[in-house]
């Protein structure tokens, strides 16, 4: 027997007792709504995703960026908003100005205007050792101005850079008077086989050893110095051309005769305080080179003074005026030799 009205219905069996049959659910129903909440779904707008892509050196997780759009289409990550090409420009330095200069290409053939002298050699004399000046101006990563007619300047004088363009040829030495004005430039420009191989000839190597034995008088410069300021006093006091002064030279701290050494030698070594005294004393010239302890001897070292004033463009001329006569002890007198220089000023 059925009722109307209820949610069960109510079976008979044939013991005459009534079985209850199990309720069923709403299928077709619920499975009705489920259809039409999935259609409302998708007509809603869904969200967009932005995808960062961050520096290697950020610790973000990749699935940061995921969990807010659990519910996004596939189409939607393959549409990133910012390129990967976008975010490491941003994430990279701006190229200041002096970087375009990175990207600067040389011809095989270069013509240079050195201080208004013009040259022309392959781009690989120039880079021929790496540690150079040369090589560092031309490899690209430095700005070099050009001039009116578009040759590649460089503000140096230009009379000695001949020289500098042999040697990284063919590895040709300059002449010997040349010699000190070329290594000059070859320090400017770093170029350390040239400096090395000058360094090994006249007059460099003379100079090294003239400069070892004048390292023995500590007051040499000094004095050179003295000797120009007191000529030009005197001149300009004079009105005078040329000045004259004089400079005592002497080798030992007081020149003997042979037969007067042995008892130099004991008196040297074995003097008293006040004996010593009466040796040491000070000549009236006006400036005193001495002693030393080298094989040179005073005429070496006259030839300094005379040359390094020669050098500075002063004239000089010295000569022989006799020796100190100051009594010193017993029948020892002085006997340093005097020499006048006369400096002529034009």
């Amino acid at each position: 027997m059925q009722q109307n009205g209820a949610s069960g219905s109510s079976v008979s069996d044939g013991g005459g007792r009534d079985r209850q049959s199990p309720s069923r659910s709403p299928l077709p129903a619920a499975t009705t709504r489920v259809r039409r909440f999935i259609q409302e779904r998708r007509t809603l707008p869904l969200p967009r995703v932005m995808v960062v892509f961050s520096a290697p050196g950020d610790t973000e997780r990749p699935s940061d960026a995921m969990d807010a759009g659990s519910d996004a289409t596939e189409d939607d990550f393959r549409k990133p908003t910012a390129s990967p090409a976008a975010s490491l420009a941003r994430s990279k330095p701006t190229r200041s100005p002096l970087d375009a200069g990175q990207d600067q290409e040389f011809p095989e053939v270069i013509s240079l205007n050195v201080g208004g002298t013009y040259f022309t050699t392959r781009l690989s004399t120039l880079r021929r050792y790496d540690d150079t000046m040369l090589a560092a101006m031309f490899s690209g990563r430095h700005h070099i101005p050009r001039d009116a007619e578009g040759r590649f300047f460089i503000d140096r004088d230009g009379a000695y850079f001949g020289d500098i363009l042999n040697f990284l040829r063919e590895g040709e030495l300059p002449h010997r008077e040349r010699v000190r004005s070329v290594h000059r430039e070859a320090q400017y420009y770093s170029i350390g086989p040239l400096l090395d191989r000058l360094e090994d000839t006249q007059p460099l190597t003379g100079e090294k050893v003239r400069q070892a034995f004048l390292d023995l008088l500590p007051y040499y410069k000094d004095n050179l110095e003295r000797i120009v300021e007191i000529a030009k006093l005197r001149a300009m006091q004079k009105k005078a051309r040329f000045a004259k002064l004089k400079v005592c030279v002497y080798k030992e701290e007081m020149p003997i005769t042979p037969y007067e050494r042995p008892l130099f030698n004991s008196l040297r070594f074995e003097r008293s305080d006040g004996e010593a005294k009466l040796f040491e004393h000070h000549c009236e010239v006006d400036v005193s080179f001495g002693p030393w302890e080298a094989v040179a001897d005073v005429y070496d070292l006259l030839h300094c003074i005379v040359g390094d004033l020669a050098e500075r463009g002063i004239a000089a001329e010295q000569q022989c005026i006799g020796v100190c006569d100051k009594h010193l002890i017993n029948h020892y007198y002085c006997k340093r030799p005097i020499y006048e220089f006369k400096i002529t000023w034009w």
